[in-house]
């Protein structure tokens, strides 16, 4: 985390002396930004979606917020309700020269980005990587038999019109200091929190209309020989945490929280490509995103922890009843 994002999260009387000189930025910012929003909503820059429902899971604010577990937990879910959903990412961190771009368990990150891949490993379903969103979710309707858009981050990408938003809330960072960037960590200010469809409240306590999320690690993965796992309770040397999210400090807490002894914590900036010699020969424990881009070059001791998402019954029945409802 830099030095500016820690002080985004500073109590706003103490953020608003430091953060003056970035004031005319954040004017711009708010200006550019819903001067963009008003020429979709008038129509002077186009938007389209498929004719089937389209669900954006996003944020309003910078940094790693949770949005894959929850994309991950609801495309498996809708496929169970009887929904034949398609992922459909920016591919962020990928250079791929052509798109659409089908993603595969075994794809290149640095094609497709991170994580792409990380969801790709435990779906089923179709997965397609586009910047152009729009012509992302009409390949995976015309070319995968999709009937349902499930799109991964994207909420202030407007071309892209949809029917259900879901917006994932750092429950504990929330809104910072409440400043649009780069006075603050906000995309949008918090009146967007009124305009959704539903909020995921990630890992603090749900406020009125939120609904409450945690996430459960499993089992620590060998990176080099995946069939190899083993419990955090089984991990008694000390040993190397390294994080390439946007919130680092988060994963870093939670091993500390579960008694492992951290020698040294390593922080990188978010999507990451690693490369020899970012990462010590010793034990080390990551992510599972960060995971993917060491797979070819992976110490022995190198390990990962995998966490899913655990959502309300409610809030699933509430979006499939809002799911029903398009076009009704």
């Amino acid at each position: 985390m830099t030095l500016l994002e820690k002080i985004w999260y500073q109590p706003r009387w103490f953020t608003i002396p430091l953060m003056i000189p970035l004031s005319p930025f954040t004017l711009l910012f708010w200006f550019v930004s819903g001067f963009r929003r008003w020429l979709y909503r008038t129509g002077i820059k186009s938007s389209g979606k498929p004719a089937v429902p389209v669900i954006v899971v996003g944020n309003i604010s910078v940094g790693g917020n949770g949005k894959t577990p929850v994309v991950l937990e609801l495309a498996k879910w809708l496929a169970q309700s009887g929904y034949r959903p398609g992922v459909l990412s920016r591919g962020y961190g990928g250079n791929s020269k052509s798109y659409p771009l089908c993603v595969e368990r075994n794809s290149d990150p640095a094609l497709v980005g991170d994580e792409p891949v990380l969801m790709k490993q435990h779906l089923s379903c179709p997965m397609v990587v586009d910047p152009e969103r729009v012509r992302g979710a009409n390949y995976l309707v015309d070319n995968c038999d999709c009937n349902l858009i499930l799109c991964d981050d994207g909420l202030q990408h407007y071309a892209l019109e949809r029917d259900i938003e879901l917006i994932v809330m750092d429950g504990e960072r929330r809104l910072g200091n409440g400043f649009l960037m780069p006075m603050g960590p906000l995309r949008e200010g918090a009146w967007r929190l009124s305009s959704t469809s539903f909020i995921i409240n990630n890992g603090g306590a749900a406020e009125s209309g939120e609904y409450p999320m945690t996430l459960e690690p499993g089992k620590l993965i060998n990176i080099k020989n995946p069939q190899v796992s083993m419990p955090l309770s089984e991990v008694s040397t000390s040993v190397v945490a390294a994080a390439a999210i946007g919130n680092p400090q988060r994963f870093f807490n939670y091993l500390i929280d579960k008694k492992l002894e951290l020698k040294d914590c390593l922080s990188f900036p978010d999507h990451h490509q690693f490369k020899k010699g970012d990462l010590p020969l010793d034990r080390v424990i990551m992510t599972e995103k960060d995971a993917v881009k060491c797979q070819h070059n992976a110490h022995t001791d190198w390990w990962f922890l995998p966490v899913t998402a655990n959502l309300p019954q409610a809030f699933k029945q509430k979006l499939l009843a809002s799911i029903e409802s398009v076009g009704n």
